[in-house]
């Protein structure tokens, strides 16, 4: 594989979804070869940023859209997952472990902690009424990505 590969799809903000976004993003970075640890750490990053887009940015509203984007440079994987929703009021403290703006929800509050731990990279844009944009990045150590 010669240059970059790259994939996108955008999708409803409805939670059925995630599990799709979840199986097109491991679907797509198969091709490198990951180890099931790192495979399995993809398919939950992907899951709590689409989860987290769909019940923070639009309060689990089903009216929104949900992009997913991935791109393989040799060994390395980005992805980005972004809403059009209503932002993060304080991105600060929406990243302290725990904490969660939804907490009638059940919800934990370690999905950044979570996403942060198993990828390399991880970054968060975001603006009060102006969408969410998570770009995160893995280095994918498998022999197919070494040689590709």
């Amino acid at each position: 594989m010669s240059g970059s590969n790259r994939m996108s799809l955008s999708f409803s903000s409805r939670s059925e979804n995630e599990s799709f976004a979840r199986i097109a993003v491991a679907a797509f970075i198969s091709q490198l070869d990951p180890t099931l640890e790192q495979l399995d750490e993809i398919k939950t990053v992907v899951s709590e940023a689409v989860t987290n887009a769909i019940i923070h940015g639009y309060d689990g509203g089903t009216d929104g859209v949900v992009t997913v984007e991935a791109t393989i440079e040799g060994d390395m994987v980005q992805i980005s997952v972004s809403d059009e929703g209503k932002g993060i009021e304080d991105l600060e403290l929406a990243r302290q472990p725990l904490y969660t703006s939804r907490p009638e929800l059940e919800r934990s509050g370690m999905g950044f902690t979570i996403m942060e731990n198993f990828m390399d990279e991880f970054d968060v844009v975001s603006s009060e009424n102006g969408g969410t944009s998570l770009r995160m990045r893995k280095r994918i150590e498998s022999k197919k990505a070494l040689f590709n």
